[in-house]
């Protein structure tokens, strides 16, 4: 018989399980070279057979990254052993079209994460499926493609669509923005180029998913999005990494340009392991009447540094970011957004929710800035942060610069803690404390929970209830 105090630990030993953590034969990885400098990026480049222009942005960007100081003023960065990470593995020679064409170990990994299946179901427009530094599958649903919409890895974009991608490969977020992006730029490899025409509706989101199996592996996709006048696309990506004993670093930038009337959506649910860096840099620039919305989920990682951006450079333009952060123990999630108000008569909205147990951090960092000349702007920022137990820790860091007379600004924060009251009500409903926190957490975070596609809601709600078992002790 097990008593009642023999259940408790045994819940309590599974506190912040992960379930991503296992791994693949790692063949590729073993011989890959660790370390940066000139011959390793000039070696990627040459892999690639890309263009001498492509070749010279990458070298500016190592000067850069290397001329750069670290930052200082978010998340301790001091375990990052850049000397140390692996900056390219290639896990196979050739992209396929099947999943069967996959190699085994890969297409394995993919059944066991249930990517296929939501292709079969037709829950996706397209998928996309990244291992290692490469786009390893990649497919778009056939009448998408009549109707001119382009999705497809990055590398392939360059060699297919120079000249677009020359033009816009930059333009948001340029080489020498911060240290990371600098990094991304002398050595990305994967990620999605997507481009929807003109009036076109992409009805059903495209995935993409992200895999590291390299222990001390560097993860760098670099995202470009081309929404044309009047059309739309949700593209939502999700990213799972094996535990090592050593850390990892996924450093990714998106640059997204949503023209006149357009509306994007950008969904991302990470779930990296919790020895994963996760500094990412996201941008996009809303032109007249568009729309651009960041729907930001962060359950994993050791820390993660996040600000997705919006520049409203087009009258009437609107920007969103609706952000999820889940801090368990010895994770830092320092999350927020950026809302630049460039054009007159614009709109942004910031929502931020974020729980801490374990002795885990979360922190809100935002900027919102109405520049002078964008008249009759409004701006709402909304950011609750949840302790479930007196050990964890939030901090909100808002920023809010106004140069113009004629706007409207609001901003408001709160921070709470799961009452006893609360606990005893559902718990005299039958519930036993660890289901009660968890259904609290849930109500908690519905607001953001309920903007994602039903099947992303439902993941997200189980991994929510996964970090909460034996939460309370």
């Amino acid at each position: 018989m097990t008593t009642s105090a023999e259940q408790q630990a045994a819940t309590i030993d599974e506190l912040g399980r992960y379930e991503f953590g296992w791994h693949d034969t790692d063949a590729a990885g073993i011989s890959a070279r660790r370390g940066i400098n000139e011959d390793v990026v000039r070696n990627i480049s040459a892999l690639k057979n890309e263009p001498e222009w492509m070749l010279q942005l990458r070298l500016k960007g190592l000067r850069l990254f290397q001329k750069k100081p670290m930052p200082t003023w978010g998340s301790d960065l001091s375990g990052i052993d850049f000397d140390n990470i692996k900056y390219f593995v290639r896990s196979t020679e050739k992209q396929a079209t099947s999943w069967d064409d996959l190699p085994a170990d890969i297409k394995n990994t993919y059944d066991k994460l249930g990517i296929p299946e939501a292709e079969k179901q037709r829950l996706v427009s397209g998928v996309a499926a990244q291992y290692e530094s490469e786009v390893v599958y990649h497919k778009i649903r056939e009448d998408l493609e009549e109707q001119g919409v382009v999705f497809m890895d990055t590398d392939t974009a360059l060699r297919e669509h120079e000249d677009i991608f020359k033009e816009y490969f930059g333009s948001v977020i340029p080489v020498g923005d911060n240290k990371f992006a600098a990094l991304n730029t002398a050595v990305w490899s994967g990620g999605s180029f997507v481009y929807v025409p003109k009036n076109v509706k992409v009805d059903i989101p495209l995935q993409a998913y992200f895999r590291i199996n390299t222990e001390n592996m560097g993860q760098f996709e670099r995202t470009l999005m081309i929404i044309d006048e009047g059309a739309y696309v949700h593209y939502v990506e999700g990213c799972t990494a094996p535990i090592y004993s050593s850390d990892s670093l996924h450093s990714a930038v998106v640059e997204i340009v949503v023209r006149k009337g357009a509306r994007c959506r950008y969904t991302t649910i990470q779930n990296w392991s919790t020895n994963v860096y996760n500094l990412v840099t996201k941008r996009a620039v809303a032109h007249e009447g568009a729309t651009m919305e960041w729907v930001d989920g962060n359950l994993g990682s050791k820390v993660t540094m996040k600000y997705p951006a919006v520049w409203l450079t087009g009258e009437h333009a609107k920007g969103e970011t609706l952000s999820i952060a889940f801090a368990g123990e010895k994770q830092h999630q320092d999350a927020g957004a950026k809302m630049v108000h460039v054009a007159p008569n614009t709109s942004s909205n910031i929502v931020s929710k974020s729980v801490a147990r374990g002795g885990g951090r979360t922190s809100y960092r935002g900027l919102v800035q109405i520049l002078e000349g964008a008249h009759g702007s409004k701006s709402t920022v909304k950011c609750d942060a949840l302790l479930v137990d007196d050990i964890s820790r939030s901090d909100t860091y808002p920023y809010v610069d106004v140069r113009e007379d004629d706007v409207s600004m609001g901003h408001e924060a709160t921070v709470s803690k799961i009452s006893s009251d609360q606990l005893f009500y559902l718990m005299s409903r039958g519930m036993t404390e660890d289901e009660a926190m968890a259904m609290i957490v849930r109500g908690f975070i519905e607001p953001i929970a309920r903007e994602l596609p039903m099947e992303y809601a439902i993941e997200l709600n189980r991994l929510i209830e996964m970090q909460m078992e034996g939460a309370v002790g």
